[in-house]
């Protein structure tokens, strides 16, 4: 694996990771605003005692400058020296006395002032000729001494050979014998307090890691204390969801998490309440369909001989009995064919229905079903046309169910192809085998797909029935479809046409993945795929 590929992919698990651990990103971010507070407390901490330092240390020096220049003027003015070598040799003394004496100098200067006009003049005297630096003696300096008088101080920082430090620079003016007016400079180093100040910086940052780690590991200890009742709560709801209703969460103590745990088995308990009371609900209706439905079958065929002696006598009767022994021997047919259906959809409803496998080519399946459609289609003035792979499309399946999953669709085709061709798609691959059954008549709408198999659902209730279906074929075909393990999907369009595609498995227990069938539309509603529910969105 390339070195991109393997970063793209720590990437993606790291970032897989955060999104789905609340406990990481709440350690995380916690951890990120202490490392921020702590930074922002650090600096003012560390200003302050700056501040302080520095202060101080000014303060002090200010004090020792001013004393070293009043020591140094007492000297000159009690000095009996009375030529340029002796003021010399008076003030080389007193600068290397000075030197020797009085906390943190690290030099001592003496300058002759620009302005002093006396005739006597006398070398300056500096213990340290890198004091002379403009970094170190600086013309603004000079210039407030010269020109204010007084003392006058100045921030510096020392060059590298004299320690590399910030320092202090502190000038006044002295008069000298015969000579006049010199400038009288002391620099301080501040190296011990910036010592000072590391030392609390690096303490500071030793306390704020292990003040983070600390607050880190807090933090992670009492989320998950906190997140494990919810983690708990989460794998029980996924429990529920599975159907086992009985699984309640453990609830210790008397906090607000266990006010969540007992709301929440409140919660599960009445949903296993209401789920049982609808379960037997459903039963009884199951039952109820089921025994009604078989109850008629003994007055219905009663009625379907009578109906039929009366259609067989018909010609003796006057017009209108006449017709009315027509109407009734047709309308028996649909009562018939309904109570048929009923009875097939709570043997769904029931979970008792089964398949009675065997392969076959569906090739001869589709064919065998358009022939005995035929006089339907004649009638309508569609003709189908059918379109094979051109190779065998065999598979295990329920002959007689397939073939009603078919006869529906194409009966469906033909009530709402408005006479126009239907065309039948046969195709095949490794893993599946399809039929796409597709018309060019009045199409559906979307919200007409996302319930076109609903039970007794008509798109247009206005519409009459010229096949005489009972509002169930699709519903029945639905679950025929989901009993082989297989999809059934429709397709349509206003005044385009319909399309459905029925997709069943070469081999029973398979998953299918895809279909060897294209819908007209990549927009697609899938419709019975066991493991995606009743109604998705499927891009295909």
């Amino acid at each position: 694996m390339a070195p991109t590929d393997r970063a793209r992919a720590l990437a993606q698990r790291a970032a897989t990771r955060w999104r789905s651990s609340l406990r990481l990103r709440v350690g995380a971010m916690t951890g990120l605003v202490g490392l921020g507070a702590l930074a922002v407390l650090a600096l003012f901490v560390t200003m302050t005692i700056r501040d302080g330092l520095f202060e101080e240390r000014r303060d002090q020096v200010l004090a020792d400058a001013a004393a070293r220049a009043a020591s140094a003027q007492q000297r000159f003015d009690a000095a009996t020296a009375n030529t340029g070598p002796q003021v010399q040799a008076l003030a080389n003394d007193l600068i290397v006395s000075m030197q020797g004496s009085g906390s943190g100098t690290v030099g001592m200067m003496l300058l002759r002032s620009p302005q002093e006009q006396s005739q006597v003049l006398i070398n300056d005297s500096v213990t340290d000729t890198r004091l002379l630096d403009p970094a170190v003696l600086t013309d603004v300096l000079r210039e407030a001494v010269v020109t204010d008088g007084g003392q006058h101080w100045q921030s510096v920082p020392l060059l590298e050979s004299m320690g590399d430090a910030p320092g202090i620079i502190v000038g006044s003016p002295v008069t000298l014998p015969v000579v006049g007016t010199y400038e009288l400079y002391s620099v301080y180093s501040l190296g011990p307090e910036e010592e000072t100040l590391l030392l609390v910086m690096r303490v500071l940052a030793v306390g704020a890691g292990v003040l983070v780690v600390l607050l880190g590991a807090m933090t992670w200890f009492i989320t998950r204390r906190v997140l494990l009742p919810v983690r708990e709560a989460a794998q029980t709801a996924e429990r529920l969801a599975d159907g086992r209703l009985d699984e309640r969460i453990e609830v210790r103590g008397e906090d607000e998490l266990a006010t969540l745990g007992r709301s929440f088995n409140g919660m599960a308990e009445s949903l296993h309440d209401q789920i049982e009371q609808l379960a037997e609900l459903s039963r009884l209706q199951q039952r109820f369909v089921s025994d009604v439905s078989h109850e008629l079958r003994t007055p219905l065929t009663t009625i379907r001989m009578a109906a039929e002696v009366l259609n067989a006598a018909r010609e003796d009767f006057s017009p209108a009995s006449r017709r009315s022994a027509e109407l009734l021997y047709a309308q028996l047919d649909r009562f018939e064919s309904m109570l048929t259906d009923l009875l097939e959809i709570s043997r769904f409803d029931a979970g008792a229905a089964v398949l009675d496998v065997e392969e076959r080519d569906l090739v001869s399946v589709v064919e065998h079903v358009v022939e005995m459609a035929a006089p339907l289609t004649e009638r309508s003035g569609s003709t189908v046309t059918v379109t094979g792979p051109g190779r065998p499309c065999t598979a295990d399946i329920d002959p007689r169910r397939v073939e009603r999953i078919l006869r529906n669709l194409l009966v469906n085709a033909v009530e709402h192809g408005e006479g126009r061709p239907i065309d039948i798609t046969v195709g095949v691959d490794e893993q599946a085998v399809a039929v796409l059954v597709r018309d060019h008549g009045v199409g559906m709408s979307l919200e007409d797909t996302e319930r076109v198999f609903d039970r007794f659902w008509r798109a247009d209730p206005a519409r009459a029935r010229t096949s005489g279906g009972t509002g169930l074929g699709l519903a029945i075909s639905l679950e025929d479809a989901r009993l082989h393990g297989g999809w059934l999907e429709a397709w349509g369009q206003p005044g385009l046409g319909a399309a459905f595609r029925l997709t069943l498995p070469r081999n029973a227990g398979v998953s299918l993945t895809g279909s060897p069938a294209e819908l007209p539309s990549s927009e697609v509603l899938l419709v019975g795929a066991p493991e995606l529910g009743d109604l998705e969105r499927l891009g295909r």
